[in-house]
């Protein structure tokens, strides 16, 4: 049986703190919060869509940020997504060059990292 796809990832968060995620996955990194069901929805955290990509948030008593492990989101327009975090007041960093790719890192409100990166193969 092989592997088809990823169909999300999940980070930690800490409790009561959605409206932070929504500030940042939705209105700073372009997300669209996609509806929990119900049952899961009574534990808190936020579900969000982009493309192909699903990111869970799940609330975690004993929180700690992922400041190692992390998604890495392909986009593209790396430069104003950077500029988008600078303005909402998230710092970027970057890392060691990964070939056909400029790649920069961000923490979410919580400081778990995400990994953003943009295909230089890519027309422009």
């Amino acid at each position: 049986m092989p592997i088809l796809a990823l169909h999300h990832v999940q980070l930690a968060m800490p409790g009561e703190m959605e409206a932070a995620a929504r500030a940042f996955y939705v209105d700073v990194l372009g997300f669209v919060e996609k509806p929990k069901p119900p049952h899961l929805a009574a534990r808190g955290g936020a579900w969000f869509v982009a493309g192909s990509a699903e990111l869970h948030l799940g609330v975690e008593d004993d929180f700690r940020p992922a400041k190692k492990a992390h998604p890495a989101l392909l986009v593209q327009g790396l430069p104003e997504l950077a500029a988008r975090c600078a303005a909402a007041g998230f710092s970027t960093w970057t890392d060691q060059p990964l070939p056909g790719y400029e790649r920069l890192y961000v923490a979410d409100p919580f400081g778990n990292r995400i990994e953003l990166l943009e295909d230089t193969s890519w027309p422009t």
